[in-house]
């Protein structure tokens, strides 16, 4: 299927089928909004009951219409939308949206109905956008397919929602905020077209700046990281994730299922990806709106000047909050400020010019403040009132920010009163805020991006040492029926992948359990074989610090005697007998197979408080060296294997290999829905680490 968005957004001509000639019709309104906003190429309303349709003549079929004509968009009772398709197909059209519901959201049958207009738009090369969903708009070539009411600026952001609801909300939201759009697509059920291709086509498109998403769910999560992966690099994606609750997810046998929900992959995908994630609307828009117009901050330090104490004081907390401080003003910018200001006023940070602030105080104060070395970020605030000027105070910024290549937010507290201050910012672009709080939030979105943008190591990682035949031969001899592998089946999986296992094997009884317990020598620990029996510490199936033989029989008896009472219908196998390891860090790897991105992979603190303490990070592989490093140093796990308030650092290293090794045996054995390594004994640096205990699922 072509690949080309085009059409969408850009066609020459444009066949409306199912236009109606009745104001309270959807098709209707969007006739109207292609007269309106002045598209320029062809529009032709299909209707034959009617002959012209605001001006438009109107045709009974689209197959009868002339050229050109390279869009269609069928606003039909879904029962008719298989056959205005086929006639679509027929007339040589690439691009439909589907402005009808009636489709896989009603269940059963409209799934099948999908399946039917995909099976056409794949045999005639088509591209489908929607079906139930609100259409598409360009503003820059005028194009409104939608029947929302109203159309935004012409701006830098590229707008996608899943959701038609969310699209005429934002519309209403934005309009008389003057934030500048370049394309905006309402993309409903997603039965072809799906916010990755749109992404990927924004990515390209030379008006969009920066890309602003409204998402419910992702169909193919591997494609969307390697499309945002790329786009990223070249254009800041701000992503607003619906559903990020996990409240409905299904309780799952391992920490690594327990502790990772269904949101916790989207997370760990857009953080990877250099994806902008924000919690609503407003700030979906605040964030793109200072993207799409600004510099990113070559600093952290801010300088905040004001009219008013109390935001200002707010402002404070926000940038605080997301890792901005405020800056040093130089003696030399504070004795140039008081030349030119209040006696009264405060020229430290924040710089208070005091409630009777004009124009040119301000402009004079961002014209010293501009240039001083000690600050990266300048934040204008002004609280309106009877003697001050909004319009002449927003020129004033305006002009300094031409003069300037830091970055410049602004916050008005008002609405109505400064209309015209807005107007004259947004012309300019210069974002303008209402609250305080926004700028925080926003400035950390921009160095967040900032900070992805100065990634390296962005590849996967080489490893040496894997046999992948030796593991999937040791996965086909499992019995079909087994899905739960223990340690013991575990251990040589792990070993294939060259991940370090501690010495030791399986003993049926106490004699072949004294045995290897002189091969490998003593001390020794053994561990209960079990399907049954999951949290083997807890029931008393672990003995640690075994020194000979005769007391290896003992525990052995003990351990069985015990278990038999204390869980009668368990299977008890055997034991586990392995070398007692030295003094080291526990941590925990594990893997969790995600339904949208494949395997998630898990780091943190290991071993039995591993739930308690809940200190653990995720990422989807495959993983890069800056993936695993980040999620190592993101955590408290990781702070205390680089040593920490005097204590000798661990071995970092070996973790991060052994991270990476278990990403790629979760790849190339996608039969493993999860597996864990709980606890990895981490030793001193450069000594190594060694799994003590492993579990696998298989599917």
């Amino acid at each position: 299927m072509t690949s080309d968005l085009s059409p969408f957004f850009s066609p020459k001509g444009v066949a409306i089928i199912g236009a109606s000639s009745k104001p309270n019709k959807l098709s209707y309104g969007i006739l109207e909004n292609l007269t309106q906003y002045h598209y320029e190429g062809a529009v032709y309303p299909i209707n034959p009951n009617a002959d012209v349709i605001l001006g438009h003549p109107c045709y009974a079929n689209v197959r009868d219409v002339p050229d050109p004509v390279d869009l269609a968009v069928i606003v039909l009772p879904a029962g008719m939308t298989l056959e205005a398709l086929q006639d679509c197909a027929a007339r040589g059209i690439k691009a439909v949206v589907i402005i009808s519901g009636g489709f896989r959201e009603i269940g059963e049958e409209g799934q099948k109905l999908e399946n039917a207009c995909m099976a056409i738009a794949k045999a005639n090369q088509m591209r489908i956008i929607g079906p139930n969903c609100v259409g598409t708009m360009d503003m820059y070539s005028g194009l409104n397919t939608t029947f929302i009411k109203g159309m935004p600026d012409a701006g830098p952001i590229g707008f996608v929602s899943q959701s038609g609801a969310v699209c005429g909300g934002v519309v209403d939201l934005i309009i008389d905020k003057h934030v500048g759009f370049s394309h905006f697509a309402s993309l409903g059920n997603e039965m072809d077209v799906s916010e990755t291709d749109m992404i990927a086509y924004f990515g390209q498109d030379p008006h969009v700046k920066v890309i602003a998403v409204y998402v419910e769910g992702i169909k193919d999560g591997q494609r969307f990281m390697e499309v945002a992966k790329e786009v990223s690099k070249q254009k800041p994606i701000v992503m607003l994730k619906a559903g990020r609750s996990d409240a409905g997810a299904k309780a799952v046998s391992s920490h690594t299922g327990s502790l990772a929900g269904s949101y916790t992959a989207y997370q760990a995908a857009f953080k990877q990806c250099g994806v902008i994630e924000v919690e609503t609307v407003r700030e979906l828009f605040n964030v793109a709106w200072a993207l799409g117009s600004q510099e990113l901050p070559s600093g952290k330090r801010a300088v905040i000047v004001t009219n008013s104490g109390g935001p200002a004081a707010l402002a404070s907390d926000s940038l605080a909050a997301n890792g901005f401080s405020l800056a040093e003003v130089s003696f030399e910018s504070q004795q140039a400020l008081r030349a030119i200001l209040n006696p009264s006023a405060q020229v430290s940070n924040p710089v208070d010019l005091l409630g009777g602030a004009e124009p040119h105080e301000y402009n004079g104060s961002l014209q010293i403040l501009r240039e001083d070395e000690g600050v990266d970020v300048l934040l204008t605030i002004l609280v309106p009132q009877s003697l001050v000027d909004p319009k002449g105070v927003a020129q004033a910024w305006v002009d300094n920010s031409q003069l300037t290549s830091k970055t410049m937010l602004s916050c008005i507290m008002g609405d109505v009163s400064v209309e015209a201050a807005r107007v004259v910012l947004h012309k300019a672009g210069v974002p303008m805020y209402q609250y305080p709080d926004e700028v925080g939030q926003v400035l950390g979105a921009m160095q967040y991006y900032k900070d992805f943008l100065e990634k390296k190591d962005l590849k996967g990682i080489k490893l040496e040492g894997i046999n992948q035949a030796e593991a999937a031969g040791l996965l086909k001899t499992l019995d079909t029926n087994q899905k739960a592998l223990g340690e013991h089946q575990t251990r040589p999986l792990l070993e294939a992948y060259g991940i370090p296992v501690i010495p030791g094997g399986f003993a049926k009884n106490d004699e072949d359990a004294v045995n290897i317990a002189d091969r490998i020598g003593y001390p020794v620990a053994i561990k209960i074989v079990s399907e049954d029996i999951l949290h083997k510490s807890d029931m008393g199936g672990i003995k640690l610090g075994i020194d000979s033989a005769n007391k290896l029989r003992i525990v052995y008896q003990e351990m069985f005697e015990h278990l038999s009472k204390a869980t009668p219908k368990a299977r008890l196998d055997g034991v586990l007998v392995e070398k007692m390891a030295g003094k080291g860090q526990e941590v925990i790897i594990g893997m969790r197979r995600d339904p949208t991105f494949g395997p998630l992979i898990m780091f943190g603190m290991g071993g039995i408080f591993v739930e308690l303490i809940k200190d653990v990070t995720f990422g989807v592989a495959p993983l890069s060296l800056s993936d695993i490093k980040g999620m190592v140093d993101s955590t408290y796990a990781g702070k205390l294997l680089k040593g920490y308030r005097g204590s000798q650092p661990a071995d970092v290293d070996a973790v991060v290999d052994i991270i990476a090794r278990l990403s790629q045996l979760a790849l190339n054995h996608p039969e493993i829905d999860e597996l864990e390594i709980n606890p990895l004994l981490v030793f001193k640096q450069g000594r190594g680490a060694i799994s003590l205990d492993s579990r696998a699922i298989i599917k």
